[in-house]
Parts: structure tokens; C-alpha cells; sequence
């Protein structure tokens, strides 16, 4: 008996040029590309650590 986790649902809303590569790797992480795609991940800590991080790039939906 397994409860189904949240969802989270995050969209890229500013670009990567000139942001650092640590940035760019953790938009990478949550399976983010180009501006305007969205990405619907699993509300865990990890996911919400590399959120926070770059937290001024997103829009965050729960």
C-alpha cells in the first residue's frame, strides 16, 4: 500500500545564457531545455533542493 507522491509541475521562464554551469545543470536535473516547457516531477527533497537553487528561473505549480 503505496500513496501515490505529489506532483510538482515546474516551467522555465528565463533563459540559460550567461547563468553558471551548476545552474544549467540543475535545470538540466529537473528535465527542463528550452523556455516555456514544463516538467511534471515528484515532490521528494532532492527535487525540492535543486528547485530552490534556481528557484528565480521557474514557475511553480503543486
Amino acid at each position: 500500500m503505496t500513496k501515490a507522491a505529489a506532483k510538482i509541475k515546474v516551467t522555465l521562464v528565463k533563459g540559460l545564457p550567461g547563468t553558471t554551469k551548476i545552474v544549467q545543470a540543475n535545470v538540466r536535473g529537473l528535465g527542463l531545455r528550452k523556455v516555456g516547457q514544463t516538467s511534471e516531477l515528484e515532490n521528494t527533497p532532492s527535487v525540492r533542493g535543486m528547485i530552490k537553487k534556481i528557484i528565480h528561473m521557474l514557475e511553480i505549480k503543486e
